[in-house]
C-alpha cells in the first residue's frame, strides 16, 4: 500500500519503518529538514533495539523515504497517519494545534480518497473534530480512523510487529476493509484486530495506559506499607502475582514511573473527567503516589546521612526513565538528582544510552562518567536508579573497594539483599524494613516545581 506517516518522533518513525518492513510504500514527513537527512542517512535520534538497522534496509530497498513535502506525501497516498506531539497544557489537557495544522495540510492537498488516521493520543472526540475541520477545505471524499499506538519503550519494533492487539475506530466498511488489509500480516499469532467505533478506540489509550500507571502507584503504596509493619515487598509481589487474574507485568516496586505517556495521559484524563463532571480523585491519587515515591527515596538517602548530604558524592547508575532508551522525559532520575544537587551533592552518572540527552538538561553541573565502574571514584555511595542489564551483575568486590563507603541504594530491587550484606555492604531497597533508615513520610520536599511538563514530541 501507498502510505504516508506524518511526524517522524518516536511513534511516527517506529510506525512507519515497521509499515516499510511489511512491505509497503512509506513516504515520512517531518518539518524538520535537518532531522530528515540524518534519518536518509540512516543515522536516527532515538535509541530503539533494531530500529536503526531496519531504517536503512528499508530506505535501501527504496520502500522508506523521508520527505519536508506534506503536499507531495499525501497525494502519492492512500493511507496518511498522523504522528505528531500533543502537548500537555496548563490545565493537563492535550493541545491539538498539531494535529489539526496536519488534517489542514491534507485536506489541501487531497487529490482523491483518503484514509486519514491518528495515532497521535488524543481526547475522546477528537476524531469528529478533525472531521468537521477537514470536511470544510475539501469535497474530496475521506475517511477517519483512530489507531491507538501501544508500544513499549526499549520494545517498540517487536510491539509493532507482533502486537497482543490493534485497535481500530472506523466509520465505514471501506475505511475497516483496508485498514484490516493493512494490518492482517501482523495478526497471524492469533492475536485479534478489534475494531469499534472512534470515541472508543480514543479512550482505549487512555483507560489503558493510566491503569498500568496505577498498578504502579498501587505496588508502590504497598511496598511502603510493607517497610512499616516489616514485610518484604519483594515476597508479596510473588504471591500477588502468581494469581492469574492479577499478573507479573507492571508490578515492580521502585522510584515510580516516568517518561512521555503516563504522566501526561493522567492529566489528561483527569482533564476529560473534569470536563464531563465525574470525580478524578482516584486517578489523581496515582500521580500524587508516583511524585511521593521520589521523595520518599530522597529522604531515605538523607536518612543515611543524618540528613545531610552536603560535600557527598553519589555514583549514580541510570538516567533514562526505562531500560533500552535513551528518553530521559520525566524520568525519576532527573528529579532525583536535581533534588541530590539542591542539597549540596555531587553527581558521577552514567548511562549506557541517555548520556546525550541528560547533558542537555544538566550541562555542567554533573559529571559523565565512560563506564559505571568509573561513576565510584570519589563516591559515598552508589545509587541504582534505571535497571538497565548491565547493572544487573556487577563486580561487588570491586565495587566495595572503590566506594568510600560501601553503600547502595537500590531504587529497583535488582539485586540480593542477603548476599551484600553477607560480603559487607549496606543495602537499601524499596519496600524491606531498615530499622536504621525507616522512612515514614516525606518531608516537604519538593522534587521539581515543573513537574507534570512533557516534551511535545510523542
Amino acid at each position: 500500500m501507498k502510505i504516508c506517516v506524518i511526524g517522524t518522533g518516536y511513534v511516527g518513525l517506529v510506525a512507519g519503518t515497521c509499515l516499510a518492513e511489511m512491505g509497503n510504500d512509506v513516504i515520512c514527513v517531518d518539518n524538520d529538514v535537518q532531522k530528515l537527512e540524518q534519518l536518509k542517512n540512516g543515522n536516527i535520534p532515538i535509541y530503539e533495539p533494531g530500529l536503526e538497522e531496519m531504517i536503512k534496509n528499508n530506505i535501501q530497498a527504496k520502500r522508506l523515504s523521508f520527505t519536508p513535502n506534506i503536499g507531495l506525501a499525501v497525494k502519492q497516498s492512500l493511507i496518511c497517519f498522523i504522528a505528531v506531539g500533543t502537548p500537555q497544557e496548563e490545565d493537563g489537557s492535550a493541545d491539538l494545534k498539531y494535529v489539526e495544522q496536519v488534517a489542514t495540510s491534507i485536506a489541501k492537498s487531497m487529490n482523491n480518497y483518503k484514509i486519514i488516521v491518528n495515532k497521535s493520543t488524543v481526547p475522546v472526540g477528537t476524531g469528529e473534530k478533525l472531521r468537521e475541520l477537514i470536511s470544510g477545505l475539501t469535497s474530496k471524499k475521506f475517511d477517519i480512523v483512530s489507531n491507538p499506538e501501544f508500544l513499549k519503550q526499549g520494545a517498540a519494533v517487536e510491539d509493532f510487529l507482533r502486537p497482543d492487539r490493534i485497535i481500530l475506530g472506523v466509520e465505514s466498511e471501506n475505511a475497516k476493509n483496508i485498514m484490516l488489509d493493512l494490518y492482517s500480516p501482523l495478526v497471524r499469532n492469533q492475536n485479534p484486530i478489534l475494531t469499534m467505533d472512534i470515541k472508543s478506540a480514543e479512550m482505549v489509550k487512555y483507560a489503558s495506559n493510566v491503569f498500568l500507571a496505577m498498578k504502579i502507584s498501587y505496588i508502590n503504596k504497598i511496598a511502603n506499607l510493607c517497610e512499616n509493619v516489616n514485610a518484604d515487598i519483594n515476597q508479596v509481589r510473588i504471591g500477588m502475582s502468581s494469581d492469574s487474574r492479577i499478573g507479573t507485568k507492571f508490578l515492580y516496586p521502585g522510584i515510580g514511573f516516568g517518561g512521555s505517556c503516563f504522566p501526561k495521559d493522567i492529566k489528561a484524563l483527569i482533564n476529560i473527567m473534569d470536563e464531563n463532571e465525574i470525580d478524578s480523585e482516584f486517578i489523581s491519587q496515582i500521580e500524587k503516589i508516583n511524585y511521593e515515591q521520589k521523595t520518599r527515596f530522597i529522604e531515605r538517602i538523607l536518612n543515611r546521612f543524618d540528613n545531610s548530604i552536603k560535600g557527598k558524592t553519589f555514583a549514580i547508575w541510570g538516567l533514562a526513565f526505562k531500560p533500552k532508551t535513551n528518553d530521559v522525559r520525566e524520568a525519576p532520575a532527573i528529579n532525583i538528582i536535581n533534588e541530590l544537587l539542591n542539597l549540596g551533592a555531587t553527581i558521577n552518572a552514567y548511562d549506557p544510552k541517555a548520556m546525550d540527552n541528560a547533558r542537555t538538561i544538566f550541562k555542567d553541573k554533573i559529571k559523565y562518567a565512560d563506564s559505571y565502574y568509573e561513576t565510584l571514584e570519589n563516591a559515598d555511595a552508589v545509587i541504582l536508579l534505571t535497571e538497565w542489564n548491565e547493572f544487573r551483575r556487577p563486580d561487588f568486590e570491586r565495587i566495595k573497594e572503590t566506594l568510600k563507603t560501601p553503600i547502595i541504594f537500590d531504587g529497583r530491587n535488582q539485586y540480593n539483599e542477603e548476599y551484600l550484606k553477607e560480603i559487607g555492604f549496606e543495602y537499601y531497597q524499596i519496600g524491606r524494613r531498615n530499622e536504621e533508615n525507616r522512612v515514614n513520610g516525606v518531608n516537604g520536599i519538593n522534587l521539581d516545581s515543573k513537574r507534570g511538563k512533557v516534551c511535545a514530541q510523542d
